[in-house]
């Protein structure tokens, strides 16, 4: 830390001033100069990151702001409803709200490759936003711009112009995965910053610990932790698997000391026994990793007997699965996300 720090300051001459109160002042007054009285549109997912650029940007230019919630069909058990319930407690501005799964669902049809259901996704989600944009212009005229909770890691691991990555590692659905025909000029004011440093810029503005503490979850929702084609059965399989892993290591009291902690539909099945009889059945794997940025992370080391009642929950309350495993991988070598 001493030789980083002699560097960037005695060498480089960098001014160690940030702050979240500095760059909540600072990308205000920018956003403010370039948004002028345009319109904007934002999409927000119910994360940390759309929703601290949600409060961000209503702090820059009020009710020029719409924001607009998709339930992509994508997300975890009762995430839409509770977006919708923890936005309608802690933000003063109207939400529009948008159910947009059989369209999501229908466009991932026979789609596995994990780039390429990224890129639906995310253009499907722009598709989604030009129609409600459309729908909500005639109250008060065109929207020109589309804001995003868009972070640095995004930009990194899609590799654009804002980074000199030299190779991709995925894409993001709010930076690779966007059309070429963006009828939107776009608004991305946490870009250049890391999680914690939104988490800090969020409680900078106010927004409570409910929002700011929540652990990332993927733009694409759970199509890229399904491996292989996206299928409504599918779907809930994973939904009631994941709400199991996240129900324990919660009721463990390891929620706020493990960064992230899901369940993966692999697409594989295995052999088991249930009762006196054979099973041929579907794997799910259960992730946990502890990190600081998301650039780097190790696997979280969850008690034994943790493990067990998440795998015993699971083959036994989740009919279609007969088998857990244990994800021990770091990042790197591996992703955080199986895709």
């Amino acid at each position: 830390a001493t030789l980083l720090r002699n560097f960037l300051v005695e060498v480089c001459h960098c001014r160690p001033d940030w702050t979240a109160a500095s760059f909540v002042e600072a990308a205000t007054r920018e956003i403010r100069e370039r948004v002028g009285d345009g319109r904007v549109l934002l999409g927000l997912s119910g994360g940390v990151d759309s929703s601290v650029a949600a409060a961000l940007i209503h702090r820059a230019v009020g009710d020029q702001l719409t924001p607009v919630f998709v339930d992509n069909g994508l997300l975890r058990q009762g995430e839409a409803d509770l977006v919708r319930e923890v936005f309608a407690r802690h933000f003063g501005m109207p939400l529009v709200h948008v159910d947009a799964g059989e369209r999501f669902l229908a466009r991932l049809r026979g789609v596995a490759d994990p780039e390429a259901k990224r890129k639906v996704v995310g253009a499907e989600f722009v598709r989604v936003f030009e129609d409600a944009a459309e729908a909500a212009a005639t109250e008060g005229g065109p929207f020109r711009f589309l804001a995003q909770g868009t972070l640095y890691p995004d930009v990194i691991e899609s590799t654009t112009k804002d980074t000199k990555a030299a190779a991709k590692i995925k894409t993001h659905h709010n930076v690779g995965g966007l059309p070429d025909d963006l009828q939107f000029e776009l608004v991305e004011p946490l870009k250049f910053l890391f999680k914690d440093e939104v988490r800090a810029v969020g409680r900078e503005l106010g927004l409570p610990e409910e929002i700011v503490g929540r652990q990332p979850f993927p733009g694409p929702g759970l199509a890229v932790r399904l491996l292989g084609e996206v299928t409504a059965p599918d779907l809930d399989l994973l939904r009631r698997a994941d709400a199991i892993v996240r129900a324990e290591i919660e009721a463990a009291g390891l929620a706020a000391d493990v960064w992230q902690y899901f369940a993966v539909l692999l697409p594989v099945n295995s052999t088991g026994v249930m009762g006196d009889g054979r099973t041929y059945a579907r794997v799910c794997a259960i992730r946990a990793i502890t990190s600081q940025d998301a650039m780097t992370a190790d696997w979280a080391r969850l008690p034994y007997e943790l493990l067990a009642r998440m795998s015993n929950r699971i083959v036994n309350e989740v009919r279609g699965i007969n088998r857990v495993v244990y994800d021990i991988s770091s990042k790197p070598p591996a992703t955080i996300e199986w895709e």
